[in-house]
């Protein structure tokens, strides 16, 4: 006698589909409590960079009293220079100069230049529009070119595009900074041979330069071609590498194969399934490296005369100005803890796995 057996229907099918995909699936943490636990971690990196900071320029064998007194010109005697150091609270206790450093750097006050007799502050603000100028630009034409190029140099390894983008890149990768600088001002600030010098070899506008406020964009533009390129160069070149490396890593994943077999388009496969994953390393790489880049362009600021941070920090070093030196130290600092906490941060977004956290 025959027996029919009844199979589960295609609904019964989906419900189970669903529940073992709701069963894999991590719950999402809640977000606050990440978020605090996420600055409290930066305030304390921040914390210890500063006992760090104030260390180190503790310790430094350069006497600012001395400093002044050399860059006056003029001897001064015992009782000038006991007062020199008054003023600038070097006869305090240790403690007592630990916590005004503290203090000044919660409050922005950022302590004083003995080398430039102004606060630390006063000098630093008029410098950021401009390395934020350079450096923005730089690192979003490097995003842009990198990861485009990374991503289909990655999806078909081998090929001559992957060859050429991945010789092209670990040699500018490879190169120091100031020296590419020096390249490209040589030749294309000053000419070589028939080459013309075709943009400006220094500052951010032309001395004397008057206009309107276009005209004024159009210089500061002309101006800022040779450094921006000279980071661009070098930054890109790591974006290419990674996001290269992370596809390839991709590749042999079995949700392509699947998002193959449906008939996808071999660029949608890339675009909507390889390129999300695949951006996971390069986000953190891609947010530590603008953190960096605020320190990164004292190369390039001193190179082309740009008048940034990184130049203000190079002038404190020939001075020494260990005053302006501890301001800026704290920022570069702060611009990099700042940057990892978005980046945590964008993590959750992108990535599930950090959300079950």
């Amino acid at each position: 006698m025959a027996t029919n057996i009844i199979g589960p229907t295609e609904g019964e099918i989906a419900e189970v589909d669903e529940a073992v995909r709701a069963d894999r699936r991590p719950e999402p943490s809640a977000f606050w409590p990440y978020l605090i636990r996420k600055i409290i971690t930066a305030l304390v990196s921040l914390l210890v960079v500063l006992v760090i900071g104030f260390i180190l320029f503790t310790i430094m064998p350069q006497n600012p009293v001395a400093s002044i007194a050399r860059a006056s010109g003029k001897p001064m005697d015992a009782a000038q220079l006991e007062a020199l150091q008054q003023s600038l609270g070097l006869d305090e206790p240790i403690w007592q100069r630990f916590i005004t450093y503290v203090w000044h750097s919660i409050t922005l006050n950022l302590g004083y230049s003995y080398g430039y007799n102004q606060s630390v502050a006063s000098l630093v603000l008029p410098r950021i529009g401009p390395t934020l100028l350079l450096t923005g630009s730089s690192t979003l034409i490097s995003i842009v070119i990198g990861l485009w190029l990374g991503a289909r140099a990655g999806w078909r390894p081998g090929s001559l595009l992957d060859r050429i983008s991945s010789a092209v890149s670990l040699t500018l990768w490879s190169v120091p900074t100031f020296w590419l600088g020096l390249i490209l001002l040589i030749v294309l600030g000053t000419g070589v041979g028939p080459i013309p010098a075709l943009f400006p070899s220094g500052g951010m506008i032309t001395p004397g330069f008057s206009g309107g406020p276009v005209a004024e964009i159009f210089n500061v533009a002309w101006h800022l071609v040779l450094p921006c390129l000279t980071l661009v160069l070098v930054v890109f070149a790591q974006y290419v590498t990674i996001m290269r490396s992370s596809l390839i890593d991709e590749l042999g994943s079995p949700y392509l194969l699947t998002a193959r077999a449906k008939g996808l388009r071999d660029d949608d496969v890339r675009r909507k399934h390889a390129m999300p994953n695949a951006l996971l390393p390069t986000v953190t790489v891609i947010f530590l490296q603008i953190g960096g880049l605020i320190s990164g362009a004292i190369t390039a600021e001193t190179v082309y005369s740009w008048p940034g941070l990184g130049l203000l920090t190079y002038d404190a070093l020939k001075i020494p100005d260990l005053g302006l030196l501890q301001g800026t130290f704290v920022i570069f600092a702060a611009s990099i803890i700042a940057m990892n906490l978005v980046a945590d941060l964008l993590y959750r977004v992108i990535d599930p796995r950090v959300r079950a956290q």
